[in-house]
Formats: structure tokens, sequence, C-alpha cells
């Protein structure tokens, strides 16, 4: 089980979200619970398109590697929280 950091900003009039650990995978809503959900199926689309073009599926480092190696991955004001994915299903389905 692999447990993604998710950084959510807070915009004008909406939330964006990201995790460090898997580029190119954003989601943005009207509240933080939305944004939230949104990440979490972007999150599943985006992993089911690394595994089925064969991609090595990214490994959640931890919320201290980041601090260590990028202290600026988030603002002072944004949220953190982290999606739990299990990873398996997406190994099998790239092999279906």
């Amino acid at each position: 089980m692999e447990r993604y950091i998710v950084v959510i900003e807070k915009g004008s009039d909406n939330y964006g979200a990201y995790s460090p650990d898997v580029l190119g995978c954003i989601a943005i809503g009207s509240t933080v619970e939305e944004t939230l959900d949104r990440f979490r199926e972007a999150l599943d689309g985006h992993l089911k398109c690394m595994a089925e073009d064969g991609d090595i599926l990214p490994e959640a480092k931890g919320i201290n590697f980041h601090l260590q190696n990028e202290p600026d991955f988030y603002a002072a004001d944004d949220f953190l929280t982290r999606v739990e994915v299990d990873l398996a299903k997406y190994r099998v389905s790239a092999t279906a």
C-alpha cells in the first residue's frame, strides 16, 4: 500500500491538488473535499494509464523525504493530507 502525500492549495475561488510523488496528476474543485475526491479519481486514471503504458509506478516517498530534499514543496497556507493506493491492482491490469 502506498501513501501519497497530497498538497491542496487555496486559489482565489477554488482549490487545487497535486502530489509531489506523482508528477502531472492534478485536480481542481470548489471545496477541499471535492478537490480531494477529484484528485483520487485523477490519480486512479493516471496510475491506470502509467500501468497500461508499462511505466514504473511512482513510489510514495513520504513527507520527511520532501521536507529534506524539497523544503519549499508546499506553502505555509496549503493543506497536506495522504491518499492510500494499492498499487497491486494497477500492476495486475498492466499484464491483463
